[in-house]
């Protein structure tokens, strides 16, 4: 079984490497990235029923020994990650697909896309999946190179100007987690993760407070954490409508599962918690505050997208077994939430011409099948019973009431404020753009929140009407689906998160874990 572990990065690698050599036959590349990543999904599914009933697998690539070998770990939360990601993926694959079709591919140029797509996959899937800081740092790093290949798509000055923001602030992340990683082999002798969790409570406390906030500054400005989330809402909107979607369901939550692995790993007997809630309460309330401030639906979403990182990093600082499985538990939500949301928008882009919610009108009456795709996944984010967005912050709650300090009180009452403004904002957009006609009068409320609204920020301009695939609506109403099993299926999803939150508790019985990366056979 861990044979098929580093399959989980090759095969995405592979696959780009056989796209670009086929870089003028479109078809070509797209059965090679839709097998390459449904493969992937086949295997990892594999992988999340065994980690999950036997043990965690450790691989030592090609037989090194720890410290000097790269080790590739696979437990159930790298599992169930890497196959909700490549459900994710497949589905804005999908999406691309259709939209390159109907545009003559002038948005998502297929000879640049799929290579750029596929090695995208390849750095998400290194990050879950990597046993070392510096593998994990490798996986950053493939990120950052196909993100902004694919975030400049297209070339406009928008774009590009986006994606010099973008990756500015990337490589300062990156020259922190490698100055972090530098700091911490100097310090143990290791960057594997089993043996820094063996080896940093024999440090000084001032040590691993020092080395503790070197890896949760680098990472929470790739998470989005508030106050290193100032760049977000600025690069996302300007994007092609899939790359928007996949780097807002995925690519903070790459952060995310770094910071889960900071402190559930490295620094299990952190002091900083205090610390964590105090920041996920303002991520939570500033994300939120500046979405109501928009008018533009893909800047609303990616202030929304902001404010509920605030819920998982609420769940870390939590610190129990219940409240970081319910954390995982959102986090699974928020990558299919999210994603979804974002291309309802590219739908609603394409039918109305503009995203704009100043702009949009009727479309309840003129695309009754978008403003569902919208409407569904909108009541979700918002926390609405009772879908997955209300299933995962009740049991956030429910896990801050047990301890029941004063600041956890004070994290419920704004984690219900940020739900709340949420679901206005995002009811709002709905009001606006779907229920109001197209034909009709204002009314005095209506006119006085498109007055409120009149002075914000980059409100789309009014683009040309464009036809909308089935492929596209087909992949968009996918994902609504699989909002809907998150719901459905949620007893048996969150007993399995409530097991990782009680593994990621548990001590690391690092001796062990190190002596499979040597043999290349799984558990710990």
């Amino acid at each position: 079984m861990s044979s098929l572990v580093p399959l989980l990065t090759t095969l995405p690698l592979l696959g780009a490497a056989v796209a670009l050599i086929f870089g003028r036959r479109r078809r070509v590349q797209v059965w090679v990235s839709i097998v390459t990543l449904t493969a992937v999904l086949v295997i990892a599914s594999v992988l999340l029923v065994y980690v999950d009933a036997h043990a965690p697998l450790a691989v030592a690539v090609a037989g090194w020994p720890v410290p000097f070998g790269i080790v590739l770990y696979v437990d159930t939360l790298a599992a169930l990650l890497v196959v909700i990601s490549s459900i994710v993926l497949l589905a804005v694959l999908l999406f691309s697909v259709g939209q390159g079709a109907a545009d003559g591919d002038e948005d998502t140029p297929v000879s640049i896309f799929h290579p750029s797509y596929l090695i995208l996959a390849a750095g998400i899937y290194t990050a879950f999946i990597a046993g070392d800081l510096f593998n994990l740092y490798v996986g950053f790093e493939i990120l950052l190179v196909a993100s902004y290949v694919l975030i400049t798509l297209g070339g406009t000055e928008a774009r590009i100007r986006s994606g010099v923001v973008y990756i500015v602030v990337s490589l300062v992340s990156s020259v922190l987690f490698l100055s972090a990683i530098a700091a911490i082999y100097a310090a143990l002798g290791t960057v594997n993760m089993a043996q820094i969790a063996e080896r940093m409570a024999l440090q000084p406390p001032s040590v691993q407070l020092v080395l503790h906030l070197m890896l949760l500054l680098a990472f929470g400005i790739k998470a989005a954490v508030f106050p290193l989330s100032f760049w977000l809402p600025d690069s996302y909107p300007t994007a092609p409508a899939p790359v928007t979607a996949v780097f807002a369901g995925l690519l903070t939550k790459v952060g995310v599962y770094a910071i889960i692995r900071t402190e559930t790993q490295l620094f299990p007997d952190s002091n900083i918690n205090t610390l964590l809630l105090i920041v996920s309460l303002a991520t939570m309330i500033v994300g939120i505050l500046g979405a109501v401030a928009q008018a533009e639906l893909k800047r609303i979403l990616s202030f929304t997208l902001v404010s509920h990182v605030g819920y998982m990093i609420f769940g870390l600082a939590i610190a129990t077994p219940a409240a970081i499985g319910a954390t995982v538990y959102y986090m699974v939500h928020h990558i299919v939430v999210q994603t979804t949301l974002f291309l309802a928008v590219g739908l609603i882009e394409r039918r109305a011409g503009t995203t704009s919610i100043l702009k949009l009108k009727g479309l309840m009456t003129g695309a009754p099948l978008i403003a569902l795709l919208y409407f569904i996944p909108a009541i979700n984010l918002g926390g609405l019973p009772p879908f997955s967005g209300f299933i995962g912050k009740f049991a956030l709650f429910d896990a801050a009431a047990q301890v029941g300090t004063p600041l956890m009180i004070v994290l419920i009452v704004g984690g219900v404020i940020t739900s709340l403004l949420t679901l206005y904002t995002l009811m709002r957009a709905w009001n606006l753009g779907f229920w109001r006609e197209s034909t009709s009068a204002e009314e005095p409320e209506v006119e006085d929140r498109i007055r409120f609204l009149g002075s914000a920020p980059a409100a789309a301009v009014q683009t040309e009407r464009r036809v909308i695939p089935k492929v596209m609506t087909a992949s968009t109403a996918g994902l609504v689906v699989v909002t809907i099993a998150l719901t459905v299926f949620a007893g048996p999803l969150f007993d399995l998160c409530a097991r990782i939150g009680a593994q990621l508790s548990e001590p690391v019985h690092v001796a062990q874990v190190i002596s499979d990366t040597t043999t290349g056979e799984g558990g710990h």
